[in-house]
């Protein structure tokens, strides 16, 4: 499981002083962001191959609020690997808190739109942190 800290600062929150609900798709996606790179996945690299990464669906849980100056964890594991597709479970976390959790389905795409097979070393490096990954 990756793990990546985020401080949440006043633009994150709301007039009630909550992180606003679209903020945690944020902190989600830096944390893929993050755990990608950390696994030597270049993607401007794959850009320039004509592969890309797009959020196909997000399925979301928000359970409790993180709150101005909160430290935060975005935890980020590999569920499923599919010839076209990565799916990952993501989790925030404050302390022991779990307060925010999504199962998000990512497609990988050729430059037209088409779906296109994750390359061989993307999907090793994947398989090699997660081996059990359904």
């Amino acid at each position: 499981m990756h793990r990546f800290p985020i401080r949440v600062y006043y633009e994150d929150t709301d007039l009630a002083g909550i992180v606003y609900y679209a903020n945690y798709l944020k902190f989600i996606e830096r944390g893929r962001s993050e755990w990608l790179r950390e696994l030597g996945i270049d993607q401007r690299a794959l850009k320039r191959q004509g592969i890309v990464f797009a959020v196909r669906r997000v399925e979301a849980d928000y359970l409790s609020p993180a709150r101005f100056e909160d430290l935060l964890e975005v935890h980020s594991r590999l569920y499923e690997l599919r010839p076209a597709r990565i799916v990952l479970d993501q989790r925030v976390i404050r302390g022991e808190a779990e307060l925010f959790r999504a199962r998000v389905t990512i497609a990988c795409l050729a430059d037209s739109g088409r779906p296109a097979a994750v390359p061989e070393d993307v999907a090793a490096r994947l398989r090699a942190v997660c081996p059990g990954g359904n």
